[in-house]
């Protein structure tokens, strides 16, 4: 048996699953201690449906812990960053484009130092190691334990990076290095912007992943836990304790997969509507659509992979306002408060919610809380809810053909009617825990975003290659080999560059090693 856990700004949703199927599940508001919050939801639902702590194989967890923590700019490290690559790549230096607060908490020593290589593979120059053994000191008296090191055109030759990793470690036994050809793709600025983010996390991951050891121990789980990523696959507690970046998008990925799992519609529109906001996806094959731009995180221009989501202010908690013949839905929320400042729940604030109840079509709270709202309002408050969605639903869609459309969420109660572009509106059993279902069904991958240069090796070698790198990576992470499966090949000709450049991108997706004859038969029986 699974479980998963899935930890919201609104709430911490957990289920257990068993050969397929969803034997029971919780929903807690979310504490100011998350690993509290995880031992209480799973308490509870161990207690409901009477399985004993023995019987679990695995819990796997998506949390936006990391994300918060960086945006807050809370527990963060301070990162030394060195870029290989002068004096080409000496024109934009580390953390310029940051914001105040976040360079305040970060910013280290930096060096920029010889090296590098084109896009080729060739090299621009040596790699300057006496340059990095200066920095490694400067490093050391500094009483820097983390370092982001990123070198041009990593992502096609790695041996710089890795060779500035073991003169780092040599200077200064015990330091943390994060590379940026392991966590982020094509772009030197912002795959360097990825690493110093990953290095500025390894303390608080450190800690993060006790923390859920710890919780799980003190109700006698002694299962292994894993951590839900950005693509909607899962890694173990030791990779999240090395990449807590690749965590950042894992709440609406976890509820795009739980949808897919819960339905076995495979290619959908996913609306997840929580308290505060509701997250539009695309499901493509079963996992998310990632998206194809670069992402600001806190301000930030990183380009990790990340699912294509947009996010709107329609959720339960939602706050109406009316004027005249206008009424308007969010994008504010009463967020986790909803059970205090609902007119539903006794309190004085009109919400989504009591606009749900009002029209007939939700059974929440106390009813008769809102039986004299104008009749007029209510309805025009319905209209606007639905308008927003299928607005957001319109750009989202890349055609004007019609698509299946997933509820999911607590907040999915607030769409009843039919939408336009919508051929099928679904909302599954478990809807409102389907986050946490996406968390207990993740699989694990291996991705690889490398530029080969084709008049050398030919398009079907390259691919090939890239093929085989995602299935190593996909190994690494714990993935078990007999089922590991392609998923994705994006194969994209650079005019900007000579001799038949192309940029391939190719993931690879298997079931967890230890788990894997857990899972056939999930399948199996699913």
């Amino acid at each position: 048996m699974r479980v998963g856990v899935d930890v919201g700004g609104t709430n911490t949703d957990a289920v257990l699953v068993d050969a397929g199927r969803v034997v029971a599940s919780v929903k807690r508001l979310t504490t100011a201690d998350v690993s509290e919050g995880i031992r209480e939801a799973i308490a509870v639902l161990l207690s409901e449906s009477g399985v004993p702590a023995t019987e679990i194989d695995s819990v796997m967890i998506g949390t936006t812990h990391f994300t918060n923590a960086f945006v807050q700019a809370v527990g963060l490290a301070r990162v030394a960053a060195i870029r290989i690559g002068f004096p080409a790549a000496r024109s934009i230096p580390p953390f310029a484009a940051w914001s105040p607060m976040l360079r305040d908490a970060v910013r280290g020593p930096i060096a920029m130092i010889a090296g590098g290589f084109q896009f080729d593979g060739r090299t621009i120059s040596p790699l300057d190691e006496p340059a990095l053994r200066i920095m490694a000191r400067r490093i050391a008296d500094e009483g820097i334990t983390e370092v982001a090191v990123v070198s041009i055109f990593a992502q096609v030759n790695a041996e710089h990076e890795q060779s500035a990793a073991a003169i780092l470690m040599d200077e200064i036994p015990g330091i943390s290095v994060t590379l940026s050809s392991e966590v982020g793709r094509t772009g030197l600025i912002e795959r360097e912007n990825a690493a110093i983010m990953n290095a500025s996390l390894r303390p608080l991951a450190n800690h993060v992943a006790r923390a859920f050891g710890h919780a799980l121990h003190s109700l006698g789980i002694d299962a292994p836990f894993f951590v839900s990523q950005n693509d909607g696959t899962l890694m173990s507690a030791a990779h999240m304790q090395r990449y807590p970046v690749l965590t950042f998008a894992a709440g609406p990925t976890n509820s795009l997969r739980g949808a897919y799992f819960l339905t076995g519609n495979a290619d959908a529109l996913v609306a997840d509507i929580g308290g505060t906001t509701c997250d539009i996806g695309v499901l493509v094959g079963g996992f998310p659509r990632q998206s194809s731009m670069h992402v600001d995180i806190g301000g930030i221009r990183t380009n990790f992979r990340m699912p294509d989501i947009l996010s709107l202010g329609l959720g339960g908690g939602s706050r109406v306002r009316s004027n005249g013949d206008t009424v308007t839905v969010g994008p504010d929320s009463v967020g986790y408060r909803i059970a205090n400042e609902a007119l539903v729940f006794g309190g004085n604030t009109l919400t989504a919610t009591d606009l749900c109840v009002a029209g007939g079509y939700g059974d929440i709270g106390d009813r008769s809380a809102v039986e004299r709202l104008d009749r007029t309002m209510v309805e025009r408050g319905v209209v606007e809810m639905h308008r927003l969605l299928a607005d957001g639903l319109d750009r989202m869609k890349s055609s004007r053909a019609s698509m299946p459309l997933i509820l999911v969420g607590g907040g999915s109660v607030l769409i009843t009617r039919a939408l336009h572009g919508i051929s099928d509106m679904i909302r599954p059993p478990d809807a409102g825990v389907a986050n946490a279902v996406g968390a207990a069904i993740g699989q694990v991958s291996g991705s690889v975003d490398r530029i080969y240069n084709c008049d050398q090796a030919g398009r079907d070698d390259a691919i090939a290659d890239a093929k085989a790198r995602a299935t190593e990576a996909a190994i690494s992470a714990g993935a078990d080999a007999a089922t590991i499966v392609i998923t994705e090949v994006d194969d994209l000709p650079l005019q900007y560059l000579p001799g038949g450049a192309r940029r391939i991108v190719c993931r690879a997706v298997g079931d967890l090693a230890n788990l894997g004859s857990s899972l056939r038969k999930d399948a199996a029986n699913g």
